[in-house]
């Protein structure tokens, strides 16, 4: 077996890795507006291309986001191929007022180089790109056969990756898959997450009068607001428990084995509280309830409240209409299917079939089991890499690896460049250099190691 040693390459061509992550951020992707997607998936083929992976855009139907599939085979081992999921669309930028610098100048200041897609998802991609490139030009050869499947539309809710695995479910099979992302804690330690929260995300509406009209008339006339108001507070308690019906019916709890590393996995409540300017957790959790509930708990959040004037200054209003947008983190075992009926039927069961429900996107958690094999050989390389890692049981966010685990039938773990404070989905995201290159370095020890096993 070729004996590599990528580091010394990293090392090197730093300066290049930086001046491709800065292209592909100067190229806007936004998903959400349909900007510049066909562009970028163009520019990522390029770059894959520069860097020796064999390359091709794969569509499935006229309007949805192409996707970029890249695959090299090993000479060394045939047998094994490990997948780099990734994304090259970004969320949008707005509001522009509050970044620094322009949101697509990929400007570099220091050890942090900033703009939409700094991160999330670009800063990552531009990792595993350049650390198969260091064992090709190491080595001339992958330690296994490598597969990049990077989709366009992970930021507007990957709606057509189920059907992308179906169709290329033979072009895309694997043994393993490495995750889009992985954070990085406050003390530079990676977090290898081993699952995500499912997720669901409706919209409630009510409508009573045809027109806005004089709030005097809120006497006379109901407002929708309140309709909502007293709907949605039927659906969890002050404590966070939701209070549909059945809601956690299919839901298992923690294994020993998951409880054991969630106990071991640390967490400064001070340290959280501090970056977002809270002071306590909701239901006043601490400790290891705190914990279980980040990555085991489901949610019911209001994203959004609309209703009426909210602009500047004061106008009496009396509303015609309102509507929320609440999102639902899922945990396994939970069907986004049946969370839906569940709601709805709450909804008629406590006087609200009045108000309508949209529903905009469903997705179920996924886990990767803590004892499989894969588990071990990423957390080595992550030890290796940055000195040390923490396993974590699942994310709290939400991302599409359920249909992966489903279909292709492969494991997951998340691992990446993602600092925990890198304002990803925020003005002034940035990705910091010094985690690029430890995060490549690590995805050349995480192919090594999944070479020999």
């Amino acid at each position: 077996m070729i004996r590599m040693n990528p580091a010394k390459h990293v090392d090197s061509h730093m300066n290049e890795l930086v001046s491709d992550l800065q292209t592909l951020i100067r190229q806007p992707s936004v998903s959400a507006k349909n900007e510049g997607i066909e562009e970028c998936a163009t520019l990522v083929q390029k770059i894959l291309k520069k860097a020796g992976v064999k390359s091709e855009i794969l569509r499935l139907k006229k309007g949805v986001a192409p996707i970029v599939y890249g695959e090299i085979k090993s000479k060394q081992n045939p047998a094994k191929t490990l997948m780099f999921y990734n994304h090259y669309d970004v969320q949008p930028a707005e509001p522009f007022d509050l970044w620094d610098d322009p949101p697509f100048s990929g400007n570099r200041k220091g050890n942090k180089i900033f703009g939409r897609g700094a991160t999330d998802d670009k800063g990552e991609l531009i990792t595993r790109i350049k650390a198969v490139e260091a064992c090709l030009k190491t080595t001339g050869d992958v330690p296994c056969n490598v597969k990049f499947v990077i989709e366009g539309e992970e930021e507007t809710g990957s709606e057509h990756i189920e059907d992308y695995l179906k169709k290329y479910q033979k072009k895309f099979s694997c043994d393993g898959v490495i995750w889009e992302f992985g954070y990085v804690d406050a003390k530079n330690r990676p977090i290898v997450g081993l699952g995500m929260k499912g997720l669901l995300f409706v919209e409630l509406s009510a409508k009573e009068s045809i027109i806005d009209a004089h709030s005097s008339l809120a006497a006379l006339i109901k407002n929708p607001a309140w309709r909502l108001i007293e709907a949605v507070k039927t659906l969890r308690d002050s404590d966070g428990k939701i209070l549909i019906k059945d809601w956690y019916k299919e839901v298992t709890p923690f294994s020993k084995n998951d409880l054991e590393i969630i106990r071991k996995e640390p967490f400064d409540e001070n340290d959280f509280k501090k970056e977002f300017g809270i002071k306590s957790f909701v239901g006043n959790k601490k400790g290891l309830e705190a914990k279980k509930a980040l990555i085991g708990g489901a949610t019911c959040n209001i994203a959004g409240f609309v209703s009426g004037y909210t602009g500047d200054g004061a106008k009496t209003v009396l509303p015609g209409s309102a509507l929320v947008k609440i999102d639902f983190r899922l945990v396994p075992k939970m069907d986004p299917k049946k969370q839906i009926s569940r709601l709805k039927r709450h909804l008629k069961s406590k006087g609200f079939s009045d108000v309508g429900i949209k529903v905009y996107h469903g997705e179920a958690a996924a886990r990767t089991d803590s004892s499989n094999p894969f588990v071990t050989q990423v957390k080595d390389a992550a030890d290796k890499s940055f000195g040390s890692s923490i396993l974590n049981v699942s994310n709290a966010g939400t991302g599409p690896m359920y249909p992966f685990v489903e279909i292709l039938k492969a494991p997951c773990i998340s691992i990446g460049s993602t600092y925990m404070f890198a304002k990803i989905h925020s003005p002034n995201e940035f990705a910091r250099v010094d985690l690029l290159k430890k995060t490549t370095k690590c995805m050349c020890l995480i192919m090594e190691n999944f070479g020999k096993n």
